[in-house]
């Protein structure tokens, strides 16, 4: 079988090819190039593509298959976690801190999307200097235009303990990264926030990559093709943007 040559995008022209292109190895990278934008990043997500490269790097979009996604209200919560969500130890809040929760995992150093620690829910499992200046930057301005969300976990002292953030487009909740100062205060915040999601009717949150601590969790890996089937249906519904309360 013959293999697909990369594509290089042209930062003029937002275009991506189909995501069956994407190579088999590595798995899902689809296209080379293009722009770190809001409107970039937006038209990607929307077709099941996400950035993840480092600062030396140029920009590589992919599509892996199979694809990693957590169904909201199925995650699986250890005892102690459940002990801890309950325990009132920590507040929670929605967006009240987009800037320190995209800086804290840029900083984090020792994980991949969404994890310090390995305490991961999307693991792009390698240094997280993948959150580029760029990109956090980008992020930062979906965030002041109502796409992008963040969830904060704060102790009694009123420090930042946990948190993660993301891209809420439809019914999906695209999760990007998460860290974790004090124990299990990332996966207090995918808790709150999957719990949020379920009430709000959003059908799925992408994880991306499959890591043994997501399938912990109660993710699961589903074909590529369900994947972005599944997720055109779910983005057709209008997009939750402002401050989530």
């Amino acid at each position: 079988m013959s293999v697909m040559p990369l594509k290089w995008l042209d930062p003029e022209v937002i275009h991506f090819p189909p995501p069956e292109d994407a190579l088999r190895d590595p798995n899902g990278l689809l296209a080379i190039g293009g722009n770190i934008n809001p409107q970039w990043l937006l038209a990607a997500y929307r077709r099941g593509v996400f950035p993840w490269y480092e600062e030396n790097q140029p920009i590589l979009w992919w599509c892996p298959d199979p694809r990693m996604v957590l169904r909201p209200g199925h995650m699986h919560g250890s005892r102690s976690l459940l002990r801890l969500a309950r325990s009132g130890r920590y507040e929670i809040s929605f967006d009240r801190s987009f800037d320190q929760v995209i800086e804290a995992c840029a900083a984090s150093g020792t994980g991949g999307v969404a994890s310090v620690g390995r305490e991961a829910s999307t693991p792009k499992a390698r240094s997280s200097t993948w959150i580029t200046y760029r990109l956090q930057k980008a992020f930062q301005s979906l965030h002041r235009s109502g796409y992008a969300h963040s969830v904060e976990v704060w102790d009694a002292d009123g420090h930042l303990a946990g948190g993660l953030y993301g891209l809420g487009l439809g019914r999906v909740f695209f999760g990007e990264s998460m860290f974790s100062r004090q124990s299990n205060t990332s996966k207090l915040a995918l808790w709150h926030l999957q719990q949020r999601l379920k009430e709000w009717n959003y059908g799925l949150i992408d994880c991306q990559v499959a890591s043994h601590h997501l399938f912990s969790l109660g993710a699961q890996e589903i074909p590529r093709q369900e994947f972005l089937q599944t997720a055109s249906k779910l983005l057709t519904a209008d997009d939750r943007r402002g401050p989530w309360q």
